[in-house]
């Protein structure tokens, strides 16, 4: 059997039979395309985030975001009310166990952008707050 094994940028062939490894050739390794971005399609940081037709921007608070992926089994909190530094906000489940997000500090909840039951990835926004 042969092997293509890539270590340091350089591509080692080598022919392994019956436990004897015999190197067949050294190459550097391609170089990779250079990623360019696409000025059609904005960067993440620049879309809005939309959630009952209001945009969240950071002029409405700071935003809280999901600190792993998962499911939001409960919000704890609503718009308009007060959290103290430490209060449970929202239950995120992540491989059956429960995740709690909390308040980094006192506030009042602007924004809740996420829902019940919604599917987050690391950093989604869960909410605002002011």
């Amino acid at each position: 059997m042969t092997y293509r094994v890539t270590l340091n940028d350089r591509v080692y062939e080598v022919e392994v039979e019956q436990g004897e490894a015999i190197m067949v050739s050294v190459s550097d390794a391609p170089v990779a395309p250079a990623v360019t971005s696409n000025p059609a399609v904005p960067a993440a940081s620049t879309v809005p985030v939309i959630q009952s037709g209001l945009p969240v921007s950071a002029a409405e608070g700071e935003l809280i975001s999901s600190p792993l992926p998962g499911s939001i089994i409960e919000l704890k909190v609503t718009a308009g009310q007060s959290v103290k530094r430490g209060q449970v906000l929202v239950l995120i489940e992540a491989m059956k166990m429960e995740n709690e997000v909390l308040a980094p500090r006192d506030g009042v909840v602007k924004q809740i952008i996420t829902s019940k039951g919604a599917s987050v990835e690391t950093g989604a926004p869960l909410l605002t707050l002011s």
